[in-house]
């Protein structure tokens, strides 16, 4: 009986390793970003649910919507990185504007906010900035932003 098994190992001698590595490149598309979509997206809904969480939607009923349509927005924006991020990378600067506002909006849209609300919309806007920054420009230099 012939031995039809193949040996598991080192795939580099395959004679097709150096167009399954290329295929690969290009389902990966050179991003390196990928460690950051889900925080961007807990990011994101934490801001949507923080008026909740912090007990502030009676007395700054504005901010609780403000800052629920920014959580909104955020996780929107972290999911179309993960489904399209050849695409959606170009707007990574978006996030750091929206976390720059998030910084300043306690005091544009509400009604003077107590520390614990000015606090919370200010660390929520330097992560978002934050993490915002490390997306694009990490896309940047791997040329994920490239249209």
């Amino acid at each position: 009986m012939a031995d039809v098994s193949h040996p598991r190992g080192d795939i580099t001698s395959h004679p097709d390793a150096s167009e399954m590595r290329a295929r690969y490149e290009r389902v990966i598309g050179g991003r390196d970003v990928p460690l950051v979509d889900g925080p961007v997206f807990l990011l994101g809904l934490y801001c949507a649910a923080s008026p909740w969480i912090l007990h502030y939607t009676t007395s700054q009923p504005d901010l609780a919507t403000h800052n629920l349509i920014m959580g909104i927005a955020i996780g929107v924006l972290a999911l179309g990185f993960t489904a399209t991020p050849g695409r959606m990378y170009g707007l990574s600067w978006a996030i750091c504007a929206m976390g720059t506002w998030m910084i300043i909006s306690p005091w544009i849209v509400g009604s003077s906010p107590d520390t614990g609300v000015a606090l919370n919309s200010i660390i929520i806007g330097a992560l978002a900035v934050t993490l915002g920054a490390v997306c694009a420009l990490t896309a940047n230099r791997s040329g994920g932003g490239r249209m």
